[in-house]
């Protein structure tokens, strides 16, 4: 098993990092502790959640993940674990989430009620990694980073990362913590994938030269990479149960990853995975985290026999063949997701 370093941190990860949004929603609990048991003795070392899972975020539902992935814990060596949560995004943001009266920013007192709910719930003396789940564009940076590192100065936190932003913002949030020497976000937790490749185009320069590592999230872009939406137009998959949603963003959301595009993109990937006799999911996982900016790629199933196709990519390494494939696809199908 190969161990990877998320940016400068001392926080060492398997290059898988399990996904656990669908537990409490697509997963009851006896089997997301399955799912889990059976990453773990994989070799699977890394955990990803958030305060607003599972998602969709309900407030009815809101909380359940932390709390199906705190009762696990308990049967575990914590120490040999690295857990990672986030904080709700802004309410001024690109949704609204269910949690603090729909009231939040990344502001001193909603991180760190935040931060102490994601504690209870996970049943955790600490967190290891502590993300932004997205931006806030009101609260000043200088605000947010101060907040943040005092999470980690008072041991509630290890490190600290960000999600959904951009290299502006991540860049500039840790120039305002290298000039005040508060901690430093160590990770970008980005939307990235063969169907979306948009993190490559300015965002890779930005991990290099910044040594801030990437944790890659949609890897199989929501189920679509697996090739079900072709082959089975009538699938139950997340974006079948998303379409019928009366959320004009859920719908919009679904309209972005499932079009005529993606789909033949998809059919030429599911191609090049059949002449290498794997399944596309672990094409697509590979393909994910093969980049040397990629610290860990974060998956997400709803029943065991999902996970088989993306432990099966942990330690595959695709050939430049292969990667040469995978680019004259999206050069020909240049940004199928918009």
């Amino acid at each position: 098993m190969e161990y990877r370093y998320i940016g400068r941190s001392g926080l060492r990860v398997s290059p898988i990092c399990l996904g656990t949004m669908t537990f409490g929603s697509m997963c009851d609990k006896k089997t997301s502790f399955a799912i889990m048991d059976k990453a773990c003795d994989a070799g699977i070392n890394f955990l990803d959640t958030a305060e607003v899972y599972p998602v969709p975020p309900r407030t009815a539902t809101i909380g359940i993940t932390e709390k199906i992935v705190g009762e696990w814990l308990q049967r575990k060596d914590r120490d040999s674990l690295i857990v990672a949560t986030k904080v709700a995004g802004a309410a001024s943001g690109w949704v609204v989430p269910p949690v603090r009266a729909g009231l939040t920013a990344i502001d001193r007192h909603h991180i760190v009620k935040g931060v102490e709910g994601s504690l209870r719930r996970l049943k955790c003396e600490y967190i290891d990694l502590y993300q932004m789940h997205w931006p806030d564009m009101v609260v000043p940076r200088e605000e947010s980073m101060e907040a943040f590192d005092m999470l980690v100065r008072t041991g509630k936190v290890r490190y600290i990362g960000t999600s959904n932003d951009t290299a502006y913002g991540t860049t500039k949030s840790n120039m305002i913590a290298e000039a005040r020497g508060y901690k430093r976000f160590e990770s970008i937790q980005n939307n990235c994938s063969l169907l979306n490749r948009r993190f490559l185009d300015e965002m890779v320069e930005m991990c290099r030269r910044e040594q801030i590592s990437l944790l890659p999230y949609s890897p199989i872009a929501g189920g679509v990479l697996t090739g079900k939406y072709t082959v089975d137009s009538d699938c139950e998959g997340r974006f079948k149960i998303y379409s019928q949603s009366e959320d004009p963003r859920i719908r919009a959301m679904v309209a972005r990853f499932v079009n005529k595009k993606t789909l033949a993109a998809t059919e030429r990937y599911v191609a090049i995975a059949e002449t290498l006799n794997i399944a596309p999911a672990t094409l697509a996982v590979a393909w994910s985290k093969q980049f040397d900016f990629v610290a860990s790629t974060i998956i997400g199933v709803t029943s065991l026999a999902q996970l088989d196709d993306s432990l099966a990519a942990m330690d595959l390494e695709l050939s430049d063949e292969v990667m040469r494939l995978c680019d004259e696809v999206h050069n020909d199908i240049l940004y199928p997701m918009g």
